[in-house]
């Protein structure tokens, strides 16, 4: 029979703690507490066979299906992108700009996991949030996120950006979508590889998901509404000249918790 310390022992490091961790349903304390109790011969077998994904390349998240976000533990599968805690600020920026207010309708695009309505949804129950996506198995995924925080003021349901939102208008559309460049090289590389690709690379150097957004988006905003867009840290320039082409007015870029720039965003014209 195998203990913890020994199971610890074949791969140490961070990434095996987590994984025996998360076989064990403990925390990484408890491993540490409980260093001598025997693993049953099923545990270690999963134990063994998340160390070989994880060596293989797999993202811890995809292994064990969660992460957090917003200090929210959300279910994660390869349907979704990993949330990235710089896609936090996308949060932060929302609940700040926008009125605390019942009568806000909001319209999220490219939910995947739902890590930015089911933020957005249990911070302001009050709001009313549209939350789409082109992919099914993955708002399937954002549902049962939803569902974990009984969160009964979000929509999630397909649509290809604009094409079947529920809403004339709304208050604010927010959006982290694709926007890697196809030959951008680090698509090959680190967890990346195994993301959806669907959700990462855009045309016109990443800029394509980006312009019809914000192009479409305008009419989709009530007079004075807002639009928040997580972008490349190289971006900056191009999304505030598409922004600035259709008019949006007090438009700011704000930087990620590294310090690149990340979010764009503007106003539409109040009349």
């Amino acid at each position: 029979m195998t203990t913890i310390k020994q199971a610890l022992g074949l791969q140490p490091g961070l990434d095996a703690e987590i994984l025996l961790a998360h076989v064990l349903q403990k925390n990484r304390a408890y491993l540490y507490a409980h260093p001598d109790l025997l693993l049953s011969t099923e545990q270690l077998d999963k134990y063994k066979n998340h160390l070989m994904q994880r060596l293989e390349g797999t993202p811890i998240a995809y292994i064990t299906q969660k992460r957090e976000f917003w200090s929210l533990n959300l279910k994660v599968n390869e349907h979704t992108l990993i949330p990235r805690h710089e896609t936090e600020l996308l949060v932060e920026l929302a609940l700040e700009k926008i009125p605390p207010e019942s009568s806000i309708h909001i319209l999220e695009l490219g939910t995947g996991s739902g890590a930015i309505a089911v933020a957005l949804a249990h911070e302001r129950p009050q709001w009313t949030i549209d939350a789409v996506d082109i992919s099914r198995d993955a708002l399937m995924v954002a549902q049962e996120n939803a569902a974990r925080y009984q969160l009964k003021n979000i929509k999630f349901y397909y649509s290809d950006w604009y094409k079947n939102i529920l809403r004339p208008q709304y208050h604010a559309i927010i959006s982290n979508p694709p926007y890697i460049a196809f030959e951008d090289p680090h698509v090959h590389q680190g967890d990346l590889r195994f993301e959806p690709q669907h959700a990462l690379v855009s045309n016109e150097n990443g800029l394509a998901d980006l312009r019809i957004i914000i192009q479409q988006g305008y009419n989709h905003l009530h007079p004075g509404g807002l639009i928040l867009l997580e972008h490349g840290f190289n971006q900056k320039l191009n999304v505030r000249a598409i922004l600035n082409e259709l008019q949006f007015k007090n438009i700011q870029c704000w930087q990620d918790i590294q310090g690149h720039e990340r979010v764009s965003g503007g106003w539409r014209m109040k009349s």
